[in-house]
């Protein structure tokens, strides 16, 4: 069987709905740039957590990619995508510590980032500056400032960028938005998101020795200098700013962008307010609170509300990650997890679901695939392409800056800054430990 009879066996789902997320793609002519071949060799960049998921779809699927780089900080997590990739390809991938190494090869088309969130601009942008196509995991950005950089640079080196905002890419999402462009619940007014789960106290540690092998000083990279912790490492690091964005930049980005993604606008929020603390993890190792509340408000009079909880094993409305479009018509529950529900009219009747057949499917491969199309046939654009990702990006920020000013902010999309808020403006950006800052690494060589 040939790897493309395997690929399309993979990602049909059925006729119908594989046409309708195919139809979602917009393409175009690619204005500059090297051609590129069927086979898309790739760069991996970050080889723990979700990349083990990607390298081992790919491998599954048999898609045309060559796995040309396999590059981490830590030798262990090389050698667990090693044996993923096993006999795959004739030869093994080149293996690294540095990201430049894979940035510097001529021969790589493609890569993807799967490292800690303040690595993620930090590569990006000279991987888009030195000819590479990028598929970044979310957020693409560690703060506010960066997304516009990306979207400037993507657009200068004519480069693909994709968000790993995999739902977008559903045959279930596919046919929720053909039913709300019908208008089955109305204009959508309100959007509500959640990130609804167990958590438990992480207590601190004391510092430590990083383990063998592992070059702490490039994990740490544009991050403040401090010593080694267990819990500033491998998975834990979500829970500490200088890496990463809290539970509303780690899950709370995916419920974020599919609430945009309903509500139907393309617009950054001109107001936002922002809630929350310590309910019942305390004592807990992290810098941020264990629930938050957001609202925002949008110019065009539309809300959105964004909420997380530690607590609540049973999810809301059956799910620990969902959304709820408020219409004036009716409403819709929609799940990342697979599924959707609608409730009609003022007695909230029933309406379509996503149905048995679509029931679970996220849009992992399907994603994939519209970044590798794309960076095939140099399509203009992807499903969350860099301006998609700073819109939902943006407000994962926004939140996080509102709390931690404990402020109502006012925004000003056209001056890129918060009105009368210096506090705030300034953490729409950060320092950059160097020699790791981005002016450095972003230039083109």
């Amino acid at each position: 069987m040939t790897n493309d009879t395997n690929r399309r066996e993979f990602l049909q789902h059925s006729a119908s709905t594989t046409t309708a997320v195919a139809a979602t793609g917009i393409v175009g002519a690619h204005a500059a740039g090297k051609p590129q071949s069927k086979t898309v060799r790739l760069g991996i960049i970050g080889c723990g957590g979700i990349m083990g998921h990607h390298v081992k779809g790919l491998v599954q699927r048999r898609e045309d990619v060559h796995f040309s780089w396999l590059c981490d900080v830590d030798p262990r997590q090389i050698r667990a995508k090693q044996a993923i990739i096993g006999n795959f390809q004739s030869n093994a991938p080149r293996t690294t510590q540095k990201f430049e190494d894979v940035l510097d090869d001529s021969n790589v088309d493609a890569v993807i980032i799967a490292t800690p969130h303040h690595w993620h601009a930090p590569i990006g942008l000279p991987a888009l500056a030195q000819g590479k196509d990028v598929y970044v995991e979310k957020p693409l950005s560690h703060v506010f400032n960066e997304g516009p950089m990306m979207i400037e640079a993507a657009k200068r080196h004519g480069r693909v960028v994709q968000q790993g905002s995999q739902m977008r890419s559903s045959a279930v999402t596919a046919k929720a938005e053909g039913l709300l462009k019908d208008g089955l619940i109305g204009e959508v007014m309100v959007a509500r998101a959640w990130t609804a789960e167990t958590r438990n106290v992480v207590k601190p540690v004391p510092d430590s020795k990083p383990p063998t092998g592992v070059d702490y000083e490039r994990w740490l990279g544009p991050a403040p200098k401090r010593a080694f912790n267990p819990h500033r490492f491998h998975v834990s690091w979500r829970r500490f700013k200088d890496y990463a964005n809290g539970e509303i930049g780690d899950d709370g980005i995916h419920d974020i962008d599919m609430a945009r993604w309903g509500l139907g606008n393309d617009l950054l929020p001109s107001k936002v307010s922002a809630g929350g603390g310590r309910m019942i993890l305390h004592g807990h190792s992290s810098d941020y609170p264990d629930n938050m509340i957001v609202r925002y408000e949008f110019p065009d009079g539309k809300v959105m509300v964004y909420e997380n909880y530690p607590f609540t094993a049973y999810g809301m409305h059956g799910f620990d990650n969902g959304n709820v479009f408020y219409g004036t018509k009716g409403y819709m529950v929609f799940s990342r997890r697979g599924a959707f529900s609608t409730f009609l009219g003022p007695k909230s009747q029933r309406g379509p679901t996503e149905g048995k057949e679509l029931r679970g499917q996220r849009g992992y491969a399907e994603h994939m695939d519209d970044f590798l199309s794309a960076v095939r046939t140099r399509r203009s654009t992807t499903r969350a392409n860099a301006k998609t990702a700073h819109l939902s990006c943006a407000l994962v920020h926004f939140g996080n800056i509102a709390y931690d000013t404990n402020s109502a902010l006012t925004f000003d999309s056209t001056a890129g800054r918060f009105l009368g808020n210096p506090a705030a403006d300034k953490l729409l950006g950060k320092s950059y430990r160097e020699p790791y800052g981005l002016p450095a690494l972003a230039q083109a060589k």
